[in-house]
């Protein structure tokens, strides 16, 4: 990386409680998307105590070179890569350079995104089924009322994450540009996509086709995809409420699709149900509990 970029963000510039910052700067036909457009440069400032979500962005110019800095929290970072958020931002810290590290923290936390360990595959294939499964159930809608174009944008969708998963299962982090991703493997859902989007059947019989396979996908996946809940729900005696479940941190990168993954396990008989009537005495409604 050019020496000047090394004068731009150093320990005495940048916040206290950062630990260190990589620059990224796109050339040739390397990947950029719009996070730096316009700009030759990204550097990420990584923070430790800095609060979620709060992400500061700073346009600067350095002589003729144009570059944006943005300070981003690191238990954010962590939190995208598990979520699948903020691909662009997750992709220039992977694939950039270090500008500096003043006590090893930032290098550690590199390789643990980049080996991209169990846990994190578990907890993002988790994320990726659930996005999955809601795509594929609205896909199914469409086809029924014979709606085709939002049929076949919402199956297109589906196979995105279908797409994540099978790269998660082979311990690669899904990136912005996922069918290049797995153009290589050549695996099924890649046929798949292939067949949705260039088949020379009509487009009604295209997205049954993958429906088929999507059908097929949820039965023999939803188990393995869905462990962490699963033995969150099995880790008491006692049984949960929907309302305890969306509340827990270890499930709070899943809460929006969390009541409707749930409802589908109860269906396909992975986890059980059971009423219990109101504490207060009050209303006739008795509350669902969740247990396995």
């Amino acid at each position: 990386m050019d020496p000047r970029i090394f004068s731009l963000v150093n320990e005495k510039k940048a916040p206290r409680q950062a630990i260190g910052a990589i620059g990224y700067r796109h050339e040739g036909g390397n990947f950029h998307g719009s996070l730096l457009h316009d700009f030759e440069l990204l550097i990420l400032v990584v923070c430790k105590d800095m609060t979620e979500g709060n992400m500061t962005i700073e346009h600067c110019m350095n002589e003729d070179m144009h570059y944006q800095l943005l300070y981003i929290s690191r238990d954010d970072l962590q939190r995208w890569v598990v979520a699948g958020d903020n691909r662009e931002i997750v992709q220039c810290f992977i694939h950039g350079e270090v500008i500096w590290d003043a006590e090893g923290e930032l290098a550690s936390l590199h390789t643990k995104i980049t080996e991209f360990g169990e846990d994190m595959r578990e907890q993002r294939k988790f994320k990726e089924f659930t996005k999955f499964l809601q795509m594929y159930l609205e896909a199914k809608r469409f086809a029924k009322e014979k709606d085709l174009m939002d049929a076949y944008y919402s199956v297109i969708q589906a196979l995105k994450h279908y797409a994540r998963i099978e790269l998660i299962e082979q311990g690669i982090l899904p990136e912005s540009s996922v069918w290049e991703q797995m153009r290589p493997l050549n695996s099924v859902v890649y046929k798949l996509f292939d067949e949705l989007t260039d088949g020379k059947e009509t487009l009604e019989q295209r997205i049954e086709l993958v429906l088929l396979a999507s059908e097929f996908f949820v039965i023999s996946k939803m188990s393995e995809c869905c462990a962490p809940l699963l033995r969150i729900l099995a880790s008491r005696k006692e049984t949960w409420s929907i309302q305890e479940l969306v509340q827990l941190p270890q499930l709070y990168h899943v809460r929006e699709e969390l009541p409707m993954v749930l409802r589908k396990l109860v269906y396909r008989s992975l986890v059980k149900e059971s009423a219990k009537g109101p504490t207060d005495g009050l209303g006739e409604g008795r509350e669902i509990r969740y247990w396995t």
